[in-house]
């Protein structure tokens, strides 16, 4: 197939809207019900009859559960139609935030958040790969972006709307919500989400070779630095900001996540045609955004928030963009396999990348914590200006001949 012809083709297909956005809500819904308890741990503590620390740990149990559940369980629902596993993973959710929504007992919540853990890792192993087969290869990342902007548009409007309906309304209505939303969810994702079917055993490539194929590899090495780079600096803003004299963490966070929006917006624009060079851009950006705040200079509080708004930009964008080039590397048929590999790659960096900002923090002070992410976001960058033939290549991608073949360079 020429290029002429693939664009052509591209430039005719639209895309199948009400399915992605059905697949963005669930996104969206992941992240909520991963991320609602840290904003409520003053209201769910004393119903609970524990400390504040142990609402905390609800975040973190689902964290775990979503690493340790992702692979196996993408492993062993391979040859299920992904259809039936996408709507299960939603009827978990709703199980579990309708467990949180009427325990009094502390045990039972966190087995319910384990519930949702293992669910959340099933569904972000489906998500981006029924994308991708969901339109032409030309359109593969816009369609995976359109998905994953359910996460930033929770990240920066849905938690915040979610603590203040707590507010105004109760916690457990809040959970409640969340559980009608995923039953909602199931309906639009049955009526409008193709039924494709699982991978035949005979099919099937083992999970060691998806692992091992020359592209997958680097695209996780980028996820793990990214997240770990990231995570070092997102967890301890507040006390980096403390530390600037810059007393507005929540104005802080809201300028982040407005600009992680006008991120992944340019990344749609850009990924299908540019994929290598939007992510450099990103990467080059975040990295940019600690070389700026590294050296003391936060303290004068109109870079400190350019900075921060750089930063945004740059991390709205790159965890599409690389998950796109999962799926290319991977192929669509199994890109499940691959993102379940990245699932378990992510949750690892946001654990690492929490650890060691508080090492960092803890023996060398805030002002430490911009040059402690700057080596893995260089890695980042480094990784993928090395990678380009496979993982990152320059040069817009053809149709793969075969369904599980990974995607090759148009010549």
């Amino acid at each position: 197939m020429t290029v002429s012809s693939t664009s052509s083709q591209v430039k005719g297909a639209r895309l199948p809207w009400s399915g992605l956005l059905a697949l963005s809500c669930a996104a969206f819904t992941a992240v909520m019900t991963e991320l609602l308890p840290a904003g409520l741990l003053p209201a769910m503590a004393p119903p609970l009859d524990v400390a504040e620390s142990r609402i905390g740990f609800l975040v973190t149990g689902y964290a775990a559960a979503s690493f340790l559940a992702a692979v196996p369980l993408t492993a062993a629902l391979r040859g299920l139609p992904r259809r039936p596993v996408l709507c299960g993973a939603l009827l978990g959710f709703a199980v579990s935030n309708t467990l949180v929504a009427l325990s009094s007992s502390y045990p039972l919540t966190f087995a319910a958040r384990l519930l949702a853990g293992a669910m959340g890792g099933t569904l972000w192993a489906l998500l981006a790969g029924c994308a991708a087969r969901m339109v032409p290869a030309g359109r593969r990342g816009r369609a995976v972006a359109i998905v994953l902007a359910g996460i930033t548009l929770a990240l920066s409007l849905g938690v915040p709307a979610g603590t203040a309906l707590a507010g105004a309304v109760g916690w457990r209505a809040a959970f409640a919500t969340l559980a009608v939303l995923a039953v909602l969810l199931v309906g639009w994702i049955r009526l409008r989400v193709p039924a494709f079917p699982g991978e035949p055993a005979h099919a099937r490539v083992p999970l060691a070779r998806v692992a091992l194929r020359p592209g997958v590899r680097p695209v996780l090495s980028v996820t793990l630095f990214l997240l770990l780079g990231h995570q070092v600096m997102y967890t301890y803003v507040a006390a980096f900001a403390e530390h600037a004299g810059y007393g507005r963490t929540d104005l802080l966070l809201a300028v982040f996540g407005t600009a992680t929006v006008a991120g992944i917006w340019v990344t749609g624009v850009l990924i299908d045609r540019h994929l290598r060079h939007t992510l450099l851009a990103a990467l080059a950006l975040f990295s940019g955004a600690l070389l700026t705040l590294g050296p003391g200079t936060a303290r004068a509080h109109p870079l400190l928030v350019g900075a921060v708004a750089l930063w945004g930009v740059a991390f709205g964008g790159a965890p599409t963009l690389i998950q796109t080039a999962l799926v290319n590397a991977s192929g669509p048929a199994e890109a499940d396999v691959a993102t379940s590999l990245q699932t378990t790659v992510y949750n690892a960096g946001i654990a690492a990348g929490s650890l060691t900002g508080g090492v960092a923090l803890d023996s060398l002070g805030p002002e430490a914590l911009p040059w402690t992410a700057l080596p893995p976001a260089l890695l980042a960058l480094a990784t993928v200006a090395a990678a380009r033939r496979h993982a990152f290549p320059g040069r817009r991608h053809a149709v793969a001949p075969q369904g599980n073949a990974p995607v090759e360079p148009v010549p």
